[in-house]
């Protein structure tokens, strides 16, 4: 390692609320796999670049698992001490991974997350967002857009696709979003696994015994799944199926308020919704920051990356980089963004991607037909930024409005 290797990842959003660190586009265009010195001083790497980040994720060597090796966290107090035994594997977790334990768990939820049972939900999805979009124009303004709908639509829709009652909600969302934080204690992270564990073992126990129509249920009468293996496949079901749309839907308002011009074409024409979506997705890449290890030495980008090392990458600098996309740190709901990488890529690309893209087409559709007059209620420095969040978005997005519609 050099001295040029970079000290910590770089996670001050100075170039504004929806583009990458400064820091990090400079690494992208100088070396789009640089060495990095981790928090507990490990020397791994940092992959910036969409060439490099696609690569490595379709590259399975590059493992995902956390039980087998130390995996260096690249978030901390520099100086920390590091971490001297493996993260115990979570039964369930698909996402942490490799094959072939990972094909074994994620087939069998492939069936559930179809394209043509997610199109059979449409309907459904859109009655959702519109008994939410009523309950919103009933409220004087101005009113907390994350807290009175971009948070209920994903958690009303997940709920019921999972099995999980609604009344329930408060509990697993405040676990759920202790879980997110950062730079929390062990004891608070515990404590928000145990909550939300508890919880899903309980509900799982009971969905075994007695079935419903319902995808935990489904799961449930497989019996050659443990109940530790359901109840980690619940956790990260629940987790992803609430906390990722909740984001998009709440940032991505956001940015179509910042770019008024933007948003009164799609108000205009909803056939431009399907392509704005995905340019959302790639360009605030609310998933950014993943983990991988190298099982064995491997060539990525023109570097060697020795067995053992730590590699941080980052999807939102991927998703940003002009060797992929002309003008990438421009909002463009007319550009052709097929191709980016917010859902992954590879065997751990999102397994329900077609469900967020149906929520987040109903809910910016609804958003912006009954609400034509929509905007911030404060200026847009005052909104608190996820920094602190491993899912990037707003803590809360004050809006008000002056007319509502049908």
């Amino acid at each position: 390692m050099t001295q040029t290797a970079q000290h910590g990842l770089p996670m001050d959003r100075d170039a504004g609320p929806f583009n990458p660190p400064s820091e990090l586009t400079r690494l992208r265009e100088v070396r789009p796999v640089s060495p990095m010195v981790f928090p507990d001083g490990h020397e791994g790497w940092l992959v910036t670049g969409y060439d490099e980040v696609r690569q490595l994720m379709a590259d399975t060597r590059f493992s995902s698992r956390l039980d087998v090796e130390i995996v260096h966290a690249p978030f901390g107090t520099p100086g920390m001490p590091p971490q001297t035994e493996p993260n115990p594997p979570m039964p369930g977790m698909f996402i942490a991974m490799d094959p072939p334990e990972h094909g074994r768990l994620r087939k069998r939820l492939t069936a559930a997350f179809t394209v043509k049972r997610m199109k059979q939900l449409e309907d459904h999805i859109a009655e959702i967002v519109e008994r939410q979009l009523d309950d919103l124009a009933n409220l004087t303004p101005p009113v907390d857009l994350v807290k009175e709908f971009a948070l209920p639509v994903p958690s009303l829709v997940i709920c019921e696709l999972l099995g999980v009652p609604y009344a329930d909600r408060a509990d697993f969302q405040a676990n759920s979003a202790q879980f997110m934080v950062r730079d929390q204690t062990l004891d608070e992270k515990i404590a928000a696994v145990t909550g939300l564990n508890t919880f899903l073992t309980e509900l799982v126990t009971r969905k075994r015994a007695t079935p419903d129509d319902d995808i935990l249920s489904d799961l449930a009468r497989q019996e050659d799944l443990t109940i530790e293996e359901l109840t980690g496949a619940a956790f990260l079901l629940l987790l992803a199926g609430h906390e990722t749309t909740a984001n998009m839907l709440a940032l991505g308002t956001f940015a179509l308020l910042e770019h008024p011009y933007q948003a009164a074409e799609l108000r205009a024409d909803s056939a431009l919704l399907p392509g704005a979506v995905e340019e959302l997705l790639r360009y605030l890449s609310i998933a950014d920051i993943f983990l991988r290890y190298a099982t064995e030495d491997l060539e990525l980008g023109g570097e060697t990356i020795h067995k053992g090392s730590t590699v941080v990458v980052s999807l939102l600098a991927a998703n940003h980089d002009p060797r992929r996309y002309d003008h990438p740190d421009t909002l463009d709901i007319h550009r052709n963004a097929r191709g980016h990488l917010s859902f992954g890529h590879g065997i751990h690309q999102c397994l329900g991607q077609q469900l967020a893209r149906i929520e987040m087409r109903a809910g910016f559709e609804g958003l912006l037909r009954r609400f034509p007059s929509l905007e911030l209620a404060v200026p847009a420095g005052e909104v608190r930024l996820r920094t602190d969040m491993n899912i990037y978005g707003v803590h809360e997005l004050p809006v008000t409005w002056t007319e509502t519609a049908r």
